[in-house]
């Protein structure tokens, strides 16, 4: 009786473990995804800095959100946890290109 309880629990551990893997992968490209992000808006932050435009564009933010929110839903994912996370990233972008001006 010992024996079976050992291998289902091996069984269970080799699943969470490869579900494991597979959630550090992921959490792998999302960090790398946000890193290019945040290569392409420090582009952009040095573009408005340059051209003297202000560091949010409220109007491009709604547009964005409206727009992820949409996609999300489309992939099963909450729309309001897209929004919160893309809030998220969407303020520090902001601060960042309000560092860049101030450093011109």
């Amino acid at each position: 009786m010992g024996s079976d309880s050992t291998t289902r629990n091996e069984s269970s551990n080799q699943t969470l473990a490869t579900y494991r893997r597979s959630i550090d992968n992921i959490d792998a490209a999302l960090i790398h995804i946000l890193a290019e992000r945040f290569r392409i808006t420090k582009a952009v932050g040095e573009y408005k800095a340059t051209h003297e435009l202000p560091p949010a564009d409220p109007a491009r933010e709604e547009t964005q959100i409206a727009r992820l929110r949409a996609l999300a839903t489309e992939s099963g994912l909450d729309p309001e946890f897209s929004e919160k996370f893309l809030r998220f990233v969407i303020d520090e972008v902001i601060h960042h290109h309000e560092r860049i001006r101030e450093d011109r």
